[in-house]
């Protein structure tokens, strides 16, 4: 997942993140202009679109023949006409049977205590995310978010997530506004993919 704000090298980081293997991106900017997702997107080589997902305006996925849309909300109905791929975040187990049927896969947040909201602490322990993985509510089309990280990558593995989210573990290894040298962060994404594998 990109990082909230839009900084300087972030179309050079995310080319670079996508030539050593990564799959997926969602591209996540709140409360930003449309315009500066654009001027990203047009930064970024057409052959990496079908891997990138928009969390906001979602007119971006037909424009630019992105992977597709991702809604932050369990609940929340999908653009009225929308067809196309639809992910969503869930945020509570009770919920995450119906979040399954309405979206091709789906972000359980708040797996462990997130690593860049001080405040948003893991909302599941370790026997009621056990008892999900038991009954099958966690399987390949739930991905867990919030504080992934190299140390609990086989966690999320043998829980059976279909993979992991994320953004702090990566995004804390780069200041954008004082670095220019981002060889950490890719390296550092060389690491989390294989102990993803």
């Amino acid at each position: 997942m990109t990082q909230p704000t839009f900084f300087v090298e972030e179309d050079k980081i995310l080319t670079s993140l996508f030539d050593e293997g990564l799959d997926s991106l969602h591209l996540y900017k709140p409360d930003s202009s449309p315009m500066y997702s654009e001027r990203l997107l047009t930064l970024l080589s057409e052959d990496y679109y079908s891997k990138i997902t928009v969390h906001a305006n979602f007119y971006l996925k037909e424009e630019y023949k992105l992977r597709g849309i991702h809604i932050d909300d369990e609940q929340a109905p999908a653009p009225k006409g929308y067809k196309g791929r639809i992910s969503r975040t869930c945020t509570h187990l009770e919920l995450l049977k119906d979040t399954k049927r309405n979206a091709d896969y789906v972000f359980l947040k708040y797996i462990q205590d997130s690593q860049t909201e001080a405040d948003k602490k893991a909302s599941f322990t370790m026997e009621q995310l056990k008892e999900a993985a038991h009954h099958r509510l966690i399987d390949k089309h739930v991905y867990a978010l919030g504080g992934m990280n190299l140390d609990n990558v086989k966690l999320a593995k043998d829980l059976g997530f279909g993979g992991i989210v994320i953004c702090g573990d990566l995004w804390n290894r780069f200041n954008i506004h004082q670095e220019l040298d981002y060889r950490a962060l890719i390296e550092h994404f060389g690491k989390l993919r294989k102990a993803a594998d």
